[in-house]
């Protein structure tokens, strides 16, 4: 063979060999590619999983029992609540059959706190090519910090407590200390809670059929019964103290000065409802205390500030794996005068079980100054509250009537015993007949027939301009501070007979007893001032500017309002201690009965005190309202 010849077969041989070693190189990195395409779907099934807090849902294979490991994932992070949990896995790095990454895991905390940290994950071929995630056999997955039986536990830390203030600044409610009675169901037996049931006033076998529906149930919390006051519990305690599985651990929250003062107005605090926890957007968990009614449940936020939270190991409860701290609340200012809101509870007290009502409010500021209710928890009728206000509106009517000269103090107004408006009769309380006297003598003594008349002389709109001149209806309701306020509402009337009953408060009106101390408020002032009770934080948009009523007018309605006292309806004010009272008296029909109920109202001002007593189901007015209001303002006189 030519020298040619053996070159060319050398080449051939080397084409040949070199051929071979790149389909060698291509297969090999063909092979490399896909254990990095496994390693990582399998990294990526663990976050995924671990994100789903389920690795079943995910696929996620690993080289224990699957059941093992979700069993201790569950474990390890179950006290960190159950909101979202993120998990992002960085680049994988493989080294043949072996392969790891890091995850970046947030947890979303109670509250909505975000807690993020980086966790190792190793996932290793198996045969066959798959890949497993391997996780350490001497320390825990979940954080590089936790040890094998470790849990992650977050707790809830809250700041100081804001206060409800009064006028003046001073706390409404400061912290005291209360002692929670609670069975622990442990130990506790069915005679003590038959003992507890005595001591407590629970009915009898109500505390004995808890007991024994936590035992059956395996339950091992506590069952909540009373919450005391200090002198409450310390009455109690001797006995107490002799029951076994009685428990009562002492904390401190807002409490005003009696269990009764203010409410439900201020509202309590105690333990978080299921509902709260529910509606409250993660601000609240279970175990939680917050402001639960009234203006402590509407300000919670405010007064209670942000929460903090701590995540610590179950092994190191003192060394924090994450902290943020809580801010502390702010303070709530409220317009409300300690002595005239104890002057107006007591005052209600005359009132027995029968529902009642006192509001004050300050003329020269229209600051509500006290609002009382009796019974003393529930409902919020002194501002919520919404009832016809019967003759008590006469206030308004009259303004209606004085502007332009419809009718005046002395215009005779005859006062029969009934008076029919388009086949509807109308009469006077208890049928009186007053002949024909002058108008400031209608008024004084409340003829509804008088008033019946004279509503003819009204356009539809009328006693609506005018309620809502005093204040009735003005649009403060949603600037007062207080949830559920109601300003009253006075329709414009649709006929003859809706503008008859509406004009000696009857028909389709209705009040609140604020609503009515603003009017009297504004009577005695001379101009409207829209209300307030919580002054900080402000309510948007709020505009306290004076609205003035005209003057004539409101001259010849305090000479009115002052006939009611000196000669009228409500003659028991007369020489009230602190100085002279006008007012107006209110008998307001309700219900189908036959005779209908009522609700007795006296609204008016001493001074620069304006106020409405309310009292449900009550006679009359000046029978029943009257001398509420006199024993209210002769206590603040000291009387």
């Amino acid at each position: 063979m030519d020298r040619r010849g053996v070159v060319g077969a050398v080449a051939a041989v080397a084409v040949v060999a070199a051929g071979g070693a790149g389909f060698w190189w291509w297969r090999h990195d063909q092979a490399g590619q896909q254990a990095d395409r496994g390693a990582r779907a399998e990294v990526a099934a663990y976050a995924s999983g671990w994100s789903q807090r389920s690795f079943a849902k995910a696929g996620t294979v690993f080289t224990s029992p699957a059941a093992t490991v979700q069993a201790d994932f569950t474990r390890a992070t179950s006290g960190l609540g159950s909101g979202p949990v993120t998990v992002v896995p960085d680049a994988v790095r493989r080294a043949g059959d072996r392969a790891t990454a890091t995850l970046r895991v947030t947890w979303t905390l109670p509250g909505g706190v975000p807690w993020s940290y980086d966790a190792p994950v190793t996932v290793v071929r198996q045969r066959g090519g798959s890949w497993a995630v391997s996780l350490p056999a001497d320390a825990s997955p979940w954080h590089p910090r936790l040890k094998k039986a470790d849990r992650l536990v977050a707790s809830r830390t809250w700041g100081t407590r804001g206060d409800l203030l009064d006028r003046s600044g001073t706390a409404l409610m400061p912290l005291g200390k209360v002692y929670p009675v609670q069975l622990d169901p442990s130990r506790a037996t069915p005679e003590t809670a038959r003992q507890l049931e005595a001591i407590v006033g629970e009915p009898s076998g109500s505390l004995v059929a808890k007991l024994a529906a936590a035992q059956k149930a395996g339950s091992k919390s506590p069952i909540p019964v009373i919450t005391y006051r200090q002198s409450d519990f310390d009455s109690r305690r001797d006995r107490l103290d002799t029951l076994k599985g009685v428990i009562y651990p002492a904390r401190q929250q807002p409490l005003a000065p009696t269990r009764t003062f203010g409410q439900p107005l201020l509202g309590s605090f105690g333990p978080v409802s299921a509902e709260q926890v529910a509606s409250g957007k993660g601000r609240y968990t279970a175990g939680d205390y917050a402001g639960t009614s009234g203006l402590q449940g509407q300000y919670d936020a405010t007064l209670g500030g942000t929460p903090g939270i701590t995540v610590t190991a179950s092994s190191a409860p003192g060394t924090p794996l994450f902290q943020k701290a809580a801010v502390d609340g702010k303070d709530v200012k409220t317009t409300l005068d300690p002595k005239v809101q104890q002057a107006a509870e007591k005052a209600l007290t005359g009132t027995g079980n029968v529902p009642s009502a006192l509001v004050a409010v300050d003329v020269r500021t229209g600051d509500v100054l006290a609002s009382a209710n009796s019974p003393e928890l529930g409902l919020d009728r002194a501002i919520t509250g919404r009832y016809p206000p019967g003759s008590s509106l006469k206030v308004a009517t009259s303004y209606a009537l004085l502007t332009g000269g419809k009718v005046t103090p002395t215009t005779p107004v005859t006062c029969p015993k009934t008076f029919v408006v388009d086949g509807r009769s109308y009469k006077n309380f208890e049928g009186e007949e007053l002949g024909t006297p002058d108008f400031a003598d209608d008024f004084a003594h409340s003829c509804n027939t008088a008033f019946v008349q004279l509503s003819t002389k009204l356009g539809d709109g009328d006693l609506a301009a005018a309620g809502k001149a005093l204040g009735i209806g003005a649009g403060w309701a949603k600037l007062l501070g207080v949830d559920g306020a109601f300003e009253g509402s006075i329709p414009t009337n649709n006929g003859k007979t809706d503008k008859a009953a509406a004009s000696i408060g009857q028909g389709r009106n209705l009040v609140s007893p604020l609503a009515l101390a603003v009017m009297a408020g504004s009577v005695a002032r001379g101009a409207y001032v829209p209300p307030a009770l919580v002054t900080d934080p402000a309510p948007q948009g709020a505009d306290r500017s004076p609205q003035q009523l005209d003057a004539g007018v409101v001259d010849q309605l305090r000479g009115l309002m002052g006939r009611v006292v000196t000669d009228g309806t409500a003659t028991v004010l007369r020489g009230t201690p602190g100085g002279t009272v006008s007012g107006k008296t209110g008998t307001a029909e309700f219900g189908t009965g036959n005779p209908p109920k009522t609700h007795a109202w006296f609204i008016g001002y001493q001074g620069d005190l304006a106020f409405a007593v309310l009292v449900e189901e009550g006679r009359s007015g000046g029978e029943v309202a009257a001398p509420i209001a006199k024993a209210f303002l002769t206590t603040l006189a000291g009387g």
